[in-house]
C-alpha cells in the first residue's frame, strides 16, 4: 500500500492500520480533516479484493464525511473506519469489534465511530465496551438507534429539492424511481417513496430483499446489471459507490440522480459528464447527510432528541436548493460547487482559529 501520495493529494491528516490476529481484525481508519471538530464517521465492514482497494475506500469515504459534516453545519470533521474482509468473515463479531474499539480508544477522541454498511448498533456497543468514543447507540441506551431511516428521510427531502429545480414541483406522485441497493437505507427510502406514490424499480444482489420490495411495496424487480439504464425520472443509488463512470453514464436514462450511496462518482470528471447530459445530480455527501446528523445529535449536551435531529435533517432540502442556485450563478456543476462550499466553511473556521491564536 502507498500511503503518503494519496494522503497528501487530498489533505488527509492520519491513517491508522489496525490488526488483531486473534480477533480476526484487519482495519484501516482514515481521518481526513478535523478543523471543524473530531472526525465523525461510520465503521464499514465488507469484502475487498486487496489492501489497496480497502485503503482507497477509507480515504475516499473519510474525505466525503468531511464535506458531509461541513455542508450540514456540524462541528465535526470526517473520518471512516474500514474493516476489510480479505478472506473468510470473522467468526466472532464481539471479539472483532472490541479489538477495533481498543484501537479507536488509542486515538483519544480524534475519531468518533458510528454504524455504516455491514455494521449494526450491536457492533457499536462492542466498540463502546472498549472505548469512550462512539455514537449511533440503540434507543435503549439513550441513542437514536439505527441512523439509516433518518438517512433515507433526508434523501427524500433532498429529492424534493431536485424536483423543485427540474419540474417546479415537490410532489412525487406518478413518478418512476429506479433504486439500486435495498440495504438499510435503500429499503427505508423505498418505503418512503412508495408512500409518496411513486412507481418503484429495484435491484439488489440479495433476492430476499427484492422479493420483499415486490410484495410489500409493489416494486418491479430488474437485474443489478441493468438497473442503472432503466427509463425513469429519478435514479436513487443506495449500494456501493463508484458506479458513475465512462461506461455507465452514456447509458443513463434518468433526469435526476440522488441517493444514499457514498462516492457515487468514480472521478470528479464523471460528474461533469453527467452535468453535460443535462441530468441533475444531487451531490451524495449533501443529500445523504441525515444519518450523520442523527448520530451527531447524540453528542449534543443533554443527549439525543429525535425531533431536533429530524428538523435538522429536513434542512437538506434548503442545502440542496442553495447548491443548485449558487451552481447556476457561478456556472459550475452542482457536485463541484458542493465541494467548494464545504471547503470554504472549513477554510473560514481555520482562518478564524489562526486569528484568535495570533490575538
Amino acid at each position: 500500500m502507498s500511503f503518503f501520495g494519496p494522503m497528501l493529494a487530498e489533505g488527509h491528516e492520519q491513517v491508522v492500520v489496525c490488526t488483531d490476529q486473534g480477533a480476526g481484525l484487519t482495519a484501516i481508519i482514515g481521518i481526513h480533516d478535523t478543523t471543524l471538530g473530531p472526525a465523525l464517521g461510520g465503521i464499514r465492514m465488507r469484502g475487498y479484493t486487496s489492501e489497496d482497494e480497502a485503503l482507497t475506500d477509507a480515504l475516499r469515504l473519510s474525505q466525503a464525511m468531511t464535506y458531509k459534516a461541513s455542508l450540514a453545519g456540524l462541528s465535526y470533521g470526517g473520518g471512516k473506519a474500514v474493516v476489510a474482509i480479505l478472506g473468510e468473515p470473522p467468526a466472532n463479531r464481539e471479539a472483532l469489534f472490541r479489538a477495533l474499539g481498543r484501537a479507536i480508544q488509542s486515538l483519544g477522541g480524534r475519531y468518533i465511530p458510528t454504524e455504516d454498511m455491514g455494521t449494526t448498533t450491536a457492533d457499536l456497543e462492542h466498540v463502546l465496551a472498549e472505548s469512550r468514543f462512539g455514537a449511533g447507540r440503540g434507543e435503549v441506551f439513550g441513542g437514536g438507534g439505527d441512523p439509516s431511516p433518518m438517512t433515507a428521510w433526508g434523501i427524500l427531502c433532498g429529492l424534493r429539492a431536485c424536483l423543485e429545480e427540474t419540474d417546479g414541483r415537490v410532489d412525487f406522485r406518478g413518478l418512476k424511481v429506479a433504486l439500486p441497493g435495498l440495504g438499510k437505507v435503500g429499503f427505508a427510502l423505498a418505503g418512503y417513496l412508495h408512500e409518496a406514490g411513486v412507481e418503484l424499480i429495484v435491484a439488489d444482489l440479495d433476492e430476499a430483499r427484492t422479493q420483499k420490495a415486490e410484495s410489500e411495496l409493489g416494486a418491479r424487480i430488474v437485474d443489478v446489471d441493468t438497473i442503472l439504464e432503466q427509463d425513469c425520472d429519478i435514479l436513487a443509488p443506495c449500494a456501493a459507490g463508484g458506479i458513475f463512470h465512462a461506461d455507465t453514464i452514456p447509458r443513463l436514462r434518468c433526469r435526476i440522480i440522488g441517493g444514499g450511496a457514498n462516492n457515487q462518482l468514480l472521478t470528479e470528471d464523471d460528474g461533469d459528464a453527467i452535468h453535460a447530459r443535462d441530468i441533475l445530480y444531487a451531490p451524495d455527501f449533501a443529500i445523504n447527510a441525515g444519518g450523520l446528523i442523527n448520530v451527531a445529535d447524540e453528542l449534543t449536551p443533554g443527549g439525543y432528541r429525535r425531533e431536533r435531529a429530524r428538523a435538522k435533517t429536513e434542512s437538506i432540502f434548503d442545502t440542496l436548493r442553495t447548491i443548485f442556485a449558487q451552481a447556476e450563478q457561478r456556472d459550475v456543476p452542482p457536485h463541484r460547487l458542493a465541494v467548494t462550499l464545504a471547503q470554504e466553511r472549513i477554510q473560514a473556521v481555520r482562518e478564524l482559529r489562526r486569528l484568535n491564536a495570533a490575538a
